[in-house]
């Protein structure tokens, strides 16, 4: 009984610690689950491909879960490998999370969504046709609840996972995990990770707390569908807030339509619309060079997850 499925990274929008409300949005960057289940076997095992020694957790939770609710418990094995770099701000975990319990369905034989891609509409889900076992969105809140009983996160985020799982931009209530809206952009991305890492489970509450006034703008800028400039404040409050330096998304202001740091840190994403001849990434990509890490030029996507 063997599955594989593979889910996104993303973006953040609006991060969901201040209020409850988050937003992200999918990019072109995968982890990919590959599970074989035994009815046999004693437990979950897992391995992250990029990291012998990470923690498998939260995947071999998601097995479980997904096995208890939808088959008769059945173990096995669970393997992850990844384009998502850990613990960088670019939703690696729900990426893992959807992956894993979306590749655990393919293996008990079960459809998910529409096939395990999503069409342009507002999730791409009918959770009354026959033909569907699991919805896309059942599937995620399952990770988003593995993910809360391993403790990788603070508020569950659903937002990450929506926009993992989904693709476009998703906004969230985080507390009732319920997806508020759903919506596809088009952007050039362009995504800056330095050498350090920041886990969110770690992330200072209080800190971001703080800022909620801040993050109650951003919502209202959300909800009005203008992304990019919820982006970009978003961005310089939870730089304030986590104590990360807000000089990256000041370089990069004249040339992109919005930056932020990502999650809690550390990257640093700013996205472009190709159709405006104001937008530059290339001259960020300069602005950014020297700075020690990684740089990524990638795109958004609005398909989602994937069975493979």
């Amino acid at each position: 009984m063997e599955g594989r499925a593979a889910a996104l990274g993303a973006g953040t929008v609006l991060n969901a610690l201040a209020t409850g409300t988050g937003a992200a949005f999918g990019i072109d960057v995968e982890t990919r689950a590959a599970v074989d289940l035994d009815p046999a076997a004693d437990g979950v095992a897992g391995e992250i491909a990029e990291d012998p020694d990470a923690d498998t957790d939260l995947i071999e939770r998601c097995v479980s879960l997904a096995t208890d609710r939808w088959g008769d418990g059945e173990g096995g094995t669970v393997r992850t490998d990844s384009d998502v770099p850990l613990a960088a701000g670019l939703k690696s975990s729900s990426a893992a999370a959807n992956a894993t319990v979306l590749a655990t369905c393919d293996a008990l034989g079960l459809v998910v969504g529409d096939g395990g891609r999503a069409s342009d509409d507002a999730v791409g889900d009918d959770p009354d046709d026959p033909a569907v076992d699991v919805t896309r969105l059942e599937a995620c809140r399952l990770g988003v609840r593995a993910a809360r009983e391993v403790g990788v996160t603070v508020t569950g985020a659903f937002d990450d996972a929506t926009a993992s799982m989904l693709g476009g931009v998703t906004v969230t209530d985080n507390d009732a995990d319920e997806l508020r809206a759903r919506e596809t952009v088009d952007w050039d991305v362009l995504v800056w990770t330095p050498p350090e890492r920041a886990y969110s489970a770690d992330a200072d509450v209080a800190r971001c707390e703080a800022v909620a006034p801040m993050a109650d703008l951003v919502t209202d800028l959300v909800l009005d569908g203008r992304y990019g400039e919820a982006m970009t404040v978003n961005g310089l409050a939870f730089s304030a807030a986590l104590g990360f330096d807000a000089d990256p998304a000041v370089e990069a202001m004249p040339h992109a339509t919005a930056v932020s740091l990502s999650g809690t840190g550390p990257s640093v994403v700013a996205v472009a619309d190709p159709a405006d001849p104001e937008t530059d990434l290339d001259a960020v990509a300069d602005a950014w060079a020297d700075r020690p890490g990684t740089l990524r030029r990638t795109t958004t996507r609005a398909d989602g997850a994937t069975v493979e």
